[in-house]
């Protein structure tokens, strides 16, 4: 359990319930560590977060580790096929079991003193016991996962709140793109030196784009999404074109509305007739994903958002996948997944370089951006500021969803 003084959560719950709408939070949600403990214990804990994929753990026996603050938790495909999740933390005293980013294993077994588990979680056997061990209460502490179109998510609360909601909007939206047969081409882990919510707050608008991202805006145009109270020159034309190619041909793309500001799923095209987001528009693999046909390369992307941590692209080729982890007040890792067919042959079917260029180059104005932004923020000159609303809208949305989630854990634990 994550203790933080009454005085630094009633102090939160104060500012919260006065803060103007559509404005930047003052200086300690983004520097001090005992807000950070809030905001693992009230958003981070209670929320499903996107953690794997299902294709990294495509055998039985595969796991991968995964820390998010202080906790470590293992993804594990069982032996009856299922993606299980549970705390990397030994029942006999505690010990990290699986130490390093990845396996394969019949059995799960801790290196301290060698207990073991199975895939399941359930324990599997040690040595010296005494005569009334009953090994039915000494399994791994679950974790609760849920899957969907080749994501696995977790929540690391006690009561999880409904997947299926999520689940039963995306798993359309995804289905063309056969996100269980594909593969990890390549992983990029950044740890940016600035607090998670900028590194949201930053993906969540495009007002930055031109100025910094040359390479993504072959691609996409500042205002082409949901979230924008405009579509700019020429977008609304292009928009009004493809959604009714994709009508035609039967392609899931309006916008959902049941996730509230929490998550939501929208197919949308590119501009410049880009195939997909390279710097040039031009194709990322010749083997598409799923069993999309050749004439189906144009579907632009699937962006897909769950609040608290995760962005993505879903294209006709090509997916590229983005896991925000919190780690303190001021770092953050950035996980992002370059994903193709998982029959597709590196340089004969895609050129990793350029596959990746476009994000790799991305995340690295991101990460300047995120982290000069979190140097300001720490100087005593910082007030917060005003999100322009004709283009920050997506982040003033991220910055109500975040303290209306706050307020209610405050609220709950009687702060």
């Amino acid at each position: 359990m994550i203790l933080t003084t009454s005085t630094a959560a009633t102090i939160a719950r104060v500012t919260l319930e006065e803060h103007p709408d559509g404005w930047s939070l003052p200086q300690p949600f983004y520097v001090d560590e005992e807000y950070f403990a809030l905001d693992m214990a009230h958003v981070i804990v209670p929320n499903w977060l996107f953690v794997a994929h299902t294709c990294e753990v495509a055998e039985v026996g595969d796991w991968i580790r995964v820390d998010i603050g202080s906790d470590s938790i293992i993804i594990v495909r069982g032996k009856d096929g299922e993606i299980r999740s549970f705390f990397n933390s030994c029942r006999h005293r505690g010990s990290l079991v699986c130490l390093g980013e990845s396996g394969h294993a019949r059995r799960l077994v801790c290196p301290y003193h060698q207990w073991s588990y199975h895939l399941d979680g359930a324990f599997a056997g040690a040595r010296y016991l005494a005569d009334d061990f009953d090994p039915s209460g000494f399994s791994l502490a679950p974790v609760h996962c849920g899957t969907v179109g080749g994501y696995v998510f977790v929540c690391l609360a006690d009561e999880a709140p409904a997947f299926a909601p999520f689940a039963d909007a995306a798993r359309p939206f995804l289905a063309p793109h056969g996100m269980d047969d594909v593969k990890v081409a390549h992983a990029q882990v950044i740890v940016e030196h600035s607090n998670w919510k900028l590194v949201m707050e930053n993906n969540r608008e495009c007002y930055h784009c031109v100025g910094a991202h040359p390479e993504l805006m072959h691609s996409i145009a500042e205002f082409d999404g949901p979230g924008s109270s405009t579509n700019g020159a020429g977008v609304a034309e292009m928009l009004d074109r493809k959604y009714a190619e994709w009508d035609a041909d039967g392609i899931v793309h309006e916008h959902t509305t049941e996730g509230g500001l929490e998550w939501r799923v929208v197919r949308i095209p590119f501009t410049n007739d880009s195939a997909a987001m390279t710097v040039d528009g031009s194709p990322a693999s010749a083997r598409l994903l799923g069993a999309l046909r050749e004439d189906q390369r144009e579907l632009g992307s699937v962006r897909l958002l769950h609040l608290p941590n995760t962005w993505n692209h879903v294209q006709s080729d090509h997916v590229v996948s983005f896991s925000v982890l919190p780690i303190s007040a001021t770092e953050t890792k950035l996980v992002t997944r370059w994903l193709v067919h998982r029959d597709a042959v590196e340089g004969i079917d895609y050129d990793l370089a350029h596959l990746t260029q476009v994000w790799e180059a991305t995340n690295e104005q991101d990460r300047t951006l995120a982290e000069n932004n979190q140097r300001g923020i720490a100087t005593r000159g910082y007030r917060p500021g005003p999100y322009v609303p004709v283009i920050e809208n997506g982040t003033a949305e991220f910055t109500a969803w975040y303290r209306d989630m706050l307020l209610d854990g405050l609220r709950r634990a009687g702060s």
